[in-house]
């Protein structure tokens, strides 16, 4: 007589223990995911990267140059400016009532300008005006109102008098590192006693060459006429 086997306690509707059941949930869900973790860790790498790149500030940029503005970085008053060569000597010197730097263009504003410069070979020559413009390496400066550059008379290597030289007008405009002035306005040119007068005017002292144009007007005293005759026969 044969016996058929019991069969498992499943098939006759036993329950598994809450714990256990919980368990083995977790466990199929766990396998579940196991088939998908590859393509879950790839999404979430490309999810870090972009939350990365959002929210990584990007390159500072370079801060925006600041508008130099027209005005006054610095300032003198009631001052004297004096230079020396390598001996100690005096070579120039500047006085004035005021001056004024602006940064923006590297100018130089000088009140009631007063200047005096020395060559080696002891040649004074002196500058004054209302106001005058320096540039930033002073090699040119512009002298307006009532403006007037004197050379002082000198001896020449032959011991013959060159004649004092004189510029005068509203504006003068100097060229140092050329050694020339010129101006678009009237200038008088008094040389010695004599005196010329033009609308416009150079002068290059290198060649001792001036240049007056327009209303050209110019009164020779006696004595400097009767040593220009002399001098042509």
């Amino acid at each position: 007589m044969s016996h058929s086997l019991p069969a498992p306690a499943q098939s006759r509707g036993t329950a598994l223990p809450p714990r256990k059941a919980l368990w083995l949930a977790v466990l199929r869900l766990w396998d579940r995911m196991a088939m998908y973790m590859p393509l879950l860790l790839m999404l979430a790498l490309a999810l870090g990267t972009y939350w990365l790149v959002r929210n990584t500030p990007g390159p500072a940029a370079p801060p925006a140059a600041e508008e130099v503005r027209h005005e006054v970085d610095y300032f003198m008053k009631n001052f004297t400016l004096k230079s020396f060569d390598e001996v100690g000597k005096l070579k120039s010197q500047i006085d004035g009532s005021q001056a004024r730097h602006f940064p923006d263009t590297d100018i130089l504003e000088i009140d009631q300008v007063r200047m005096r410069s020395i060559d080696p070979k002891n040649l004074v020559v002196t500058a004054k005006a209302a106001r005058a413009y320096a540039n930033g390496d002073g090699s040119e400066v512009q002298l307006t109102g009532h403006a007037q550059v004197l050379r002082q008379a000198s001896l020449n290597p032959g011991g013959r008098e060159n004649p004092s030289l004189e510029f005068r007008g509203e504006f003068l405009h100097l060229f140092l590192n050329e050694e020339r002035l010129q101006s678009h306005l009237p200038v008088v040119l008094t040389r010695g006693a004599d005196q010329f007068t033009g609308n416009n005017f150079s002068y290059n002292n290198l060649d001792q060459v001036a240049v007056l144009t327009g209303r050209v007007r110019g009164v020779l005293m006696p004595q400097s006429a009767s040593r220009a005759a002399t001098s042509t026969r």
